[in-house]
Parts: structure tokens; C-alpha cells; sequence
């Protein structure tokens, strides 16, 4: 009988429906006893709207936030604690009110409806001061002009004016050519020059026999002479300074002096031995490289025109090229050789020694350029053996730089718009590649031509170059457009020269 007793003692303790006696008070019973206390407290505080006897013993939501030190603490029932929600009085809401309801109706034309007074009394009633008068900064009218005989020395510090380095933009460079110019029996030797652009924007082209003239302006097309035998050919075509006179070097060892304003042959001037593929003008000084390996000076002022002859190349001399500013010739050959001779003395000739020979290039080297910027700089560029442009100081007489092309270098020029080295290739790429000098780096590529790019010429304003190819075809690319800015400013530094040359020519 023990152990029922027991048994029933067990199961009377473990059940959990029975009051316990002594047990502490739990924890909503402590909660509900707060909250009504609290609510007593309180219960003048309460808006009339509400119930001053309403039991908040079934709320669960505590009315106090616990304190870091265990106390409780009220939650801000002033304004200045969370946030801030101003009342509004019935007189701002009849105003609002009266507003709203004039959006709705039509427009008064008449001005003086709404008078100053009215916005004033408008501006007071909603917002209890004037807004206008309110204002930090109020502009009333226009600013006061200076005093007579004022300066401001004051400097500008900072400006809103961006600077042109954050607005400076990368140019467009067309893949494509501005235009394509068929040329037809054109001759694909490389070792020819047979592409001229003049100062007066006329674009000189060679065509087997025959030279023709393409204004650039009009776009007209005019045939300057064709040669009188069919198996002779052009082999050099050069423009002087002014644009009035063409040189042309001839397969039958002539060179021709044309007046292109007339059409006429002025004179032909005999003295190589072999045909004449390379000239270049140094303003009354013709030069001429042939086949043979020399290179004549020509005074075309005189009838005597033959004053000097260079003797360093063993084979044909392909490539040259007068500096800026007349003070060196560079000459390039079959033989691989670069030199640079001393320029022409008025009256005294010039000595036989080069001042520089060149002959790190292991091709022909037909390409020739002048830096116009920096008169002693002379970029080289190799044939298919060489395939590297070189840039060379010839006051120092030192190569400053180097580049593997990957490919047969026919030409060079200088772009002055923007100091960038155009290159034109032949095998294995054919195309044209801008340099950006002096470090050499890839610009962009120009590809189009279907054959060997022969030779480049660039037009007088330096913003479009010419490229001559062995798929009888001249391409046009406008790769060197300024923006109107620059283009204006160098307008106006650029100053029209005359020429007298014209009246001692015989």
C-alpha cells in the first residue's frame, strides 16, 4: 500500500494543471502589473480622444525599453527625440484648402489680381514670417556696374571650367578611306616615288607614261604629259614648296620641270646616267637619286643647272629627303646605306663627304621622313629583309630607337597634327600603320589595300594622307582631322609666302 502512495504523490506533483503554491509570479503576471501602474500614473497625460480606463494587462508590446543598467526607461514623448511631427492649425488647413481649389479653376489674365500684398499676407498666414524676407541670398534686380577706372587684381583661384585634360577625347580614326581613286597601269616597283601631294592641294600621280593631276577641291581630273615612247615610264614625281612647279623623274635618265598653272614643260634637264626614281626640293635646289648610285644637285635658276654630284650609294637611290630647314639630305639605297649629307652653300657648292652613313638597315631602304617638329630627328624604314623602322639624332649621329614592323617598309611620314609616325607596308601586310611618336606605340591600322602600299604623301593641311598601292588604287584617309579649336588657331598662324622663283626660271 506504501508504494501506491507513493505512486500517487509522483503523479500529483508532475501535473501541470494544478495552481503552484509557492512558486514565484511569472513573468506577464510582473508585466501587466507594470503596465497598470504605469497606465495609472499616467492617465492625465492621455489625449481626450482616449480611454483613460483601458486595461493594457492583454498587451504583450512592453510600453518601457529596458536600460543598459536594468531600468526602465519611457519612451520620448516630446518633440526633439525620434523625430518631429508639427501640428497644423485649422487655419493653415482652410488656406491649403482655398489653394487647392484655385489650381482648378481658369487662369486669370488680368495681373493685378494677385497682388504682392495678397502673397505677403498668404506668405504670414502659412508659414507665420515672410519667405522672402526669410532668404539668405536674395537677388533684387540687377548688380551694380563697377566704378569708373576699377581693376579687379584679384587671381581666380579655382574655376568651373573644366580643363582641357578632362575634356580631351579620343579622336575617330575611320577604318575605312575617305575615298578610292582608280589607278589604272599604275607601276608596281618599289623602289619608285610616284605619289606627290602639293601645297595647293593638287595630288600628282604617276600612271605608267602619263602624270595626272586630281584637285582635291573640285575634284577634277587633268592629264599634265604623257611621254612620247610607249615603253618609257614616270619614275619619280616631286612638288616644290610653293605648289606651282612639278619635277618628274623619267625612265630615259631626264628630269622635267613642268609649270602646272600653264601646262607647259619649262625645260628637261639631262645629266644621270640611268633613270630617275627619287627627288626632292630644297627651294631652288632640285636633287635627284638615280639607278646609278648619285645624286645630282640642280639649280633651276640657272641654265648651267648641274652644280654638284654625291657619289656614296653602289646601287639605286630610292629614297630622298631635304630636312625642314635645309641644313641635311638624307639619301637611302639598295644597298642598305642611309647618309646624310651636308646642305647646299650658295655660290661654293657643298663638300663630297657625308656627315653620316647609316648601315644598321639589312634591306633596301626606301623610306625617308623628316621630323618637322624636330628637324634633327630621321625616321628609316627597311625592305623585306629589314622589315624595322629606325629613328636616328643626326646631330649625334646615335640610333634613339628601333622597331620590328613584321613587314616591308615602302614609306614614311611624319604627322604633325598630333606627332605621329604614318608607316606604309608591303609584304606580308600591305597596309598602313599609325605610330605614335616618339614611343613607338600602335595607334591604329589602315587596311583596304589589296596590294603592296607603295608610297604616302599627306595634303597640305596634314589632316589627310594618301597611300598609292600595287591594286592600281589611291586611298584617301582623313586620320588627322583637328577639332575646330586647334583647326582655327593654326589657321591663323599660318601665313601666306611668295615666291620669286617663278621669274628667274629658264
Amino acid at each position: 500500500m506504501a508504494q501506491f502512495g507513493f505512486d500517487n504523490d509522483i503523479h500529483s506533483i508532475l501535473k501541470l494543471d494544478m495552481p503552484i503554491t509557492n512558486a514565484p509570479m511569472a513573468r506577464w503576471q510582473r508585466k501587466a502589473s507594470s503596465s497598470m501602474s504605469t497606465s495609472c500614473a499616467n492617465t492625465s497625460a492621455l489625449s481626450p480622444g482616449k480611454s483613460g480606463n483601458r486595461s493594457l494587462s492583454l498587451s504583450k508590446t512592453p510600453s518601457k525599453t529596458p536600460g543598459k543598467n536594468g531600468k526602465t526607461q519611457c519612451t520620448p514623448s516630446k518633440a526633439g527625440g525620434d523625430r518631429f511631427i508639427p501640428t497644423r492649425n485649422n487655419k493653415q488647413m482652410d488656406v491649403a484648402s482655398f489653394l487647392l481649389s484655385k489650381e482648378n479653376e481658369p487662369m486669370d489674365t488680368n495681373p493685378s489680381a494677385t497682388t504682392s500684398e495678397n502673397q505677403k499676407a498668404w506668405s504670414v498666414t502659412l508659414n507665420g514670417y515672410d519667405i522672402e524676407e526669410a532668404k539668405i541670398l536674395h537677388l533684387g534686380g540687377k548688380p551694380l556696374n563697377a566704378p569708373e577706372g576699377y581693376q579687379n587684381n584679384l587671381k581666380v583661384l579655382y574655376s568651373q571650367i573644366p580643363t582641357p585634360v578632362s575634356t580631351k577625347k579620343n579622336r575617330y580614326i575611320p577604318s575605312v578611306p575617305d575615298r578610292i581613286l582608280d589607278a589604272p597601269e599604275l607601276r608596281n616597283d618599289f623602289y619608285l616615288n610616284l605619289l606627290d601631294w602639293s601645297s595647293r592641294n593638287l595630288l600628282a600621280v604617276a600612271l605608267h607614261n602619263s602624270v595626272y593631276l586630281w584637285d582635291a577641291t573640285q575634284g577634277d581630273i587633268v592629264l599634265l604629259m604623257k611621254m612620247e615612247r610607249e615603253e618609257d615610264y614616270i619614275c619619280s614625281v616631286s612638288w616644290i614648296k610653293e605648289g606651282n612647279f612639278l619635277a618628274i623623274g623619267t625612265s630615259d635618265c631626264k628630269v622635267q620641270l613642268w609649270d602646272v598653272e600653264n601646262q607647259k614643260r619649262l625645260r628637261s634637264m639631262a645629266s644621270h646616267t640611268a633613270r630617275v626614281g627619287s627627288l626632292s626640293w630644297n627651294n631652288h635646289i632640285l636633287s635627284s637619286g638615280s639607278r646609278s648610285g648619285h645624286i645630282h644637285h640642280h639649280d633651276v635658276r640657272v641654265a648651267d643647272h648641274h652644280i654638284f654630284t654625291l657619289s656614296g650609294h653602289s646601287q639605286e637611290v630610292c629614297g630622298l629627303e631635304w630636312s625642314p630647314d635645309g641644313r641635311y639630305l638624307a639619301s637611302g639605297g639598295n644597298d642598305n646605306l642611309v647618309y646624310v649629307w651636308p646642305g647646299v652653300q650658295e655660290g661654293s657648292g657643298q663638300g663630297s663627304n657625308a656627315v653620316h652613313g647609316f648601315n644598321e638597315h639589312q634591306g633596301a631602304v626606301k623610306a625617308l621622313a623628316w621630323c618637322p617638329w624636330q628637324p634633327n630627328i630621321l625616321a628609316s624604314g627597311g625592305g623585306t629583309s629589314d622589315r624595322h623602322i629606325r629613328i636616328w639624332n643626326v646631330t649625334s649621329g646615335s640610333c634613339i630607337s628601333a622597331l620590328d614592323t613584321q613587314s616591308q617598309v615602302s614609306s614614311l611620314k611624319f604627322a604633325p597634327n598630333y606627332k605621329e609616325l604614318v608607316s606604309g607596308h608591303g609584304y606580308a601586310h600591305d597596309n598602313v600603320v599609325i605610330w605614335k611618336y616618339p614611343s613607338l606605340t600602335k595607334v591604329a591600322e589602315l587596311n583596304g589595300h589589296e596590294g603592296r602600299v607603295l608610297n604616302i604623301t599627306m595634303s597640305p593641311d596634314c589632316s589627310t594622307i594618301a597611300t598609292v598601292a600595287g591594286d592600281e588604287t589611291v586611298r584617301l584617309w582623313k586620320s588627322f582631322e583637328l577639332d575646330p579649336v586647334k583647326k582655327k588657331a593654326k589657321e591663323r598662324m599660318v601665313k601666306s609666302t611668295s615666291s620669286s622663283i617663278h621669274q628667274s626660271i629658264r
